[in-house]
């Protein structure tokens, strides 16, 4: 199965339908091999996150100074694995207006100036990864990842099993540039987040979620489908070494945004038992949702899940969404629209301006100067 498996990845053919996200493809030229196949017959495969700095740096208060000069925001102490980090995930010659200028000759031409390369340079980019790709991996061959695990520790890398390419209903089986983004937000501000209760709406793969689990008490993450919510639970337990310094505790829930009520039967996986909605309700005070606004009508229905929520927890609360701006060519408007996010956009409108006399929301945009703590190619489109 898996020499059919190596060979179909070699030539993969995609459906009109399938959804293939960008953070995989920055993979360089080596075979990929599946961990296993999931409920649904799709390859799964494991890659390695690298994170900047470790959890105990973060975890003992390294680099918890922040400065801003000119507008530009570093990290003391920790300010050359913050600027590389950002330097080395931007793509050749991504330049803003008045940065294009500054480097033009007289005739026009590009001219990069490169500064000598130093013995402390060599040694910080050994913590760094150029690109986020799959690791190769075979089922019960146990050295696979004996050379990888030697260049990293548990405390440094987060393992996610995921897929590379499914149809639009199986999109939280993948890993997407929002999720890193949150991710890089609650590494940047752990304290605002250190021992609170956290709910993940469509937690997907849950790397959010186990990032959030590094520095809160306790996270449900939460979406639909017994084989996603499965593949969480597994990416939950490998890294649990990871979470340990933080003592965080994460739960995978089912949590349908199209229902009502949560889900109580004790027969059904994942579900809810009334002593953990009681705790949701009665301690959470941060809700995040990473990426999942992709269709209109999921999109009605996730602010009409947050509005419920929110109404009946016991404190006030802070949302935190996360997303991409996805560019199309629409022929209904014969032009590149990203109607998926106005209408995003329209819906939070109307969240803000309710006035229905039980509950009142503000919102207010991140700016995206926070350091990155995770290797991805933070586009401008997040």
């Amino acid at each position: 199965v898996a020499g059919v498996a190596e060979k179909e990845m070699d030539n993969p053919t995609f459906r009109s339908d399938t959804v293939l996200s960008d953070v995989h493809l920055h993979c360089p030229s080596k075979r990929h091999l599946m961990v296993r196949l999931n409920a649904v017959g799709q390859p799964v495969f494991l890659s390695y996150f690298k994170l900047l700095w470790s959890t105990e740096d973060l975890a003992s208060g390294k680099h918890e100074r922040e400065i801003t000069t000119g507008g530009e925001h570093q990290c003391r102490s920790g300010d050359e694995l913050c600027d590389r980090g950002r330097s080395n995930v931007k793509k050749e010659g991504e330049l803003n207006n008045e940065g294009v200028e500054a480097l033009l000759d007289d005739d026009g031409d590009l001219e990069v100036v490169r500064r000598p390369r130093s013995a402390s340079d060599l040694q910080a980019e050994d913590l760094l990864r150029d690109i986020v790709c799959p690791v190769i991996l075979m089922k019960g061959k146990e050295d696979a990842f004996e050379d990888e695990e030697q260049e990293c520790t548990c405390s440094d890398v987060i393992k996610i099993e995921h897929t590379m390419a499914t149809p639009l209903e199986d999109v939280g089986k993948q890993v997407w540039r929002a999720a890193f983004l949150l991710a890089d937000y609650i590494l940047f501000r752990r304290d605002t987040f250190r021992c609170c209760s956290v709910l993940e709406l469509g937690g997907g793969t849950g790397i959010t979620s186990i990032i959030m689990g590094t520095v809160a008490k306790r996270v449900y993450c939460t979406d639909v489908g017994e084989d996603l919510l499965a593949m969480c639970e597994q990416n939950v337990a490998l890294n649990k070494p990871l979470m340990k310094s933080g003592g965080g505790e994460i739960k995978v829930k089912e949590l349908d945004w199209l229902k009502d009520e949560f889900c109580t039967d004790p027969e059904a996986p994942y579900s809810w038992s009334e002593e953990e909605i009681a705790d949701l309700l009665d301690h959470c005070s941060v809700i995040m949702a990473a990426d999942v606004f992709y269709d209109d009508d999921l999109t009605d229905a996730l602010f009409r899940t947050v509005y419920r929520i929110t109404h009946n927890l016991r404190n006030s609360c802070t949302v935190y969404l996360a997303l991409e701006k996805r560019l199309n060519f629409t022929l209904r408007h014969m032009d590149v629209t990203c109607e998926a996010y106005s209408h995003f956009r329209n819906t939070l409108n109307d969240l803000e301006t309710l006035q229905d006399g039980k509950m009142k929301y503000t919102v207010e945009p991140v700016k995206l100067d926070f350091c990155q703590f995770l290797v991805y190619e933070r586009i401008e489109q997040l």
